[in-house]
């Protein structure tokens, strides 16, 4: 570490907005207040990075189309430890890639921090292994193993009393380690050599999230766990949405608004390809039972051939949340981070219909805490919506977020200071 303290500051995410986005906010502010900056990812995420004022480093051999159809598949995932197997034998294809491309990288390069998004473990690995300071980047900190509270992955666990309950979450979080350790298993000549040794440290917390410091980007009151690893810090959420988002796309069509009707935004983010015909068709179906209400569907991005609207239900290529999310009365999201904490930092009601990964326990704490409702089955699409569109059904979301620590601040800490061991 050098004497001077941290200066330059790299930071590491995957191409994908809910992950790039947040690692842009964390950029652009670390830039303002005079740090040297570099974002690492792939080519799709270039444009995103150098829009938002950022030097981007893009790594020559990985293949973005080749990821994408890895993260982004053409089903759903689920519980199934078989496809969960194969898709993460599959993510570590990409891990040796970026594992080599790591060594080539730092061989000659200088840095005092490494921020790092969470689904990027070989970067907390290699930092580990050259001794280089690393922290993790977690806008899910819901997947984060903790000492209590129901355990993420399980369909959306939301608390509950009782010995069974507790002795049922306590069992989860045992299951959840015992998979967790069989990949390792079952992996470990490929993993072993990207520098894990195994899953777990002697305190019970994962090797593949940083040591020092995990950032968590949310309000930590929003979570069902209270004893969080040590090495968790929550610091709110980091939305921003570049420009390029919206300009590198084709053909993209604005939203419009109609004055005196309400309307209502329906995204299932980038991801869920294979999902997002099935919600349109629903909602194409329910539209013409509200009549003051216009419904705009997001693709997330994914091309359309040609727009696809009635008058009061659109499809759009893209909608920017950061741009337009104030001009909804009501957002129907999948439970995505970045949507999620969009709407709650705009006070804006919401409908959560979770599909896969994480998104069944966002949904379940914003159920819990009247922040959204929960839309388990598309045939109840009708009801929820007239409940939903009832001011009185949806508390008004309520962040806290001022007693948090910035990221500035926790850097001022620990500049001149050693790495802990």
């Amino acid at each position: 570490m050098s004497d001077l303290g941290l200066q330059r500051i790299d930071l590491f995410a995957p191409p994908f907005r809910g992950h790039l986005h947040p690692i842009l906010a964390m950029g652009r502010e670390l830039k303002a207040a005079g740090y040297s900056v570099c974002v690492f990812s792939t080519a799709s995420a270039q444009a995103d990075i150098e829009s938002s004022g950022l030097e981007a480093f893009i790594f020559s051999g990985i293949d973005d189309s080749a990821l994408l159809r890895v993260v982004n598949p053409s089903g759903q995932i689920g519980r199934s430890p078989r496809k969960l197997k194969q898709q993460f034998e599959a993510v570590l294809v990409f891990f040796r890639l970026l594992n080599d491309e790591l060594q080539s990288i730092y061989q000659d390069r200088h840095v005092d921090l490494i921020i790092a998004d969470f689904t990027l473990a070989p970067v907390v690995l290699y930092a580990n292994k050259h001794h280089l300071r690393c922290w993790t980047s977690l806008p899910s900190p819901c997947v984060l193993e903790c000492k209590d509270g129901p355990p993420a992955y399980f369909g959306g666990l939301q608390p509950k009393k009782g010995k069974h309950y507790q002795l049922y979450y306590y069992l989860a979080r045992k299951l959840v380690q015992l998979f967790k350790q069989s990949l390792f298993y079952l992996n470990r000549k490929t993993i072993k050599q990207m520098g894990l040794e195994s899953v777990y440290r002697e305190d019970g917390s994962e090797r593949i999230y940083s040591h020092e410091k995990i950032l968590c980007l949310a309000d930590p009151r929003l979570e069902f766990a209270t004893q969080w690893p040590k090495a968790a810090e929550f610091i709110g959420p980091q939305l921003y949405s570049p420009n390029t988002a919206v300009e590198s796309l084709q053909n993209l069509t604005a939203p419009s608004f109609i004055q005196g009707k309400r309307h209502v935004l329906v995204t299932l983010g980038t991801h869920l390809d294979w999902h997002k015909q099935a919600l349109w068709q629903a909602l194409q179906s329910v539209c013409p039972h509200f009549d003051d209400v216009v419904f705009h569907f997001s693709n997330g991005g994914a091309e359309l051939n040609k727009p696809r609207s009635t008058e009061r239900c659109m499809r759009y290529q893209y909608i920017n949340y950061k741009q337009h999310i104030n001009s909804y009365d009501l957002v129907l999201h999948h439970g995505g981070a970045g949507i999620m904490y969009h709407c709650l930092q705009a006070g804006i009601p919401a409908i959560i219909y979770p599909v896969d990964y994480d998104q069944f326990d966002h949904a379940a704490r914003l159920a819990f805490y009247g922040y959204g409702l929960w839309l388990k089955d598309l045939k109840n699409l009708k009801a929820v919506l007239e409940e939903a569109l009832k001011k009185e059904s949806v508390s008004q979301p309520a962040l806290h977020l001022s007693s948090l620590p910035t990221l500035l601040e926790l850097i001022q800490k620990v500049k001149g200071e050693p790495e802990s061991p």
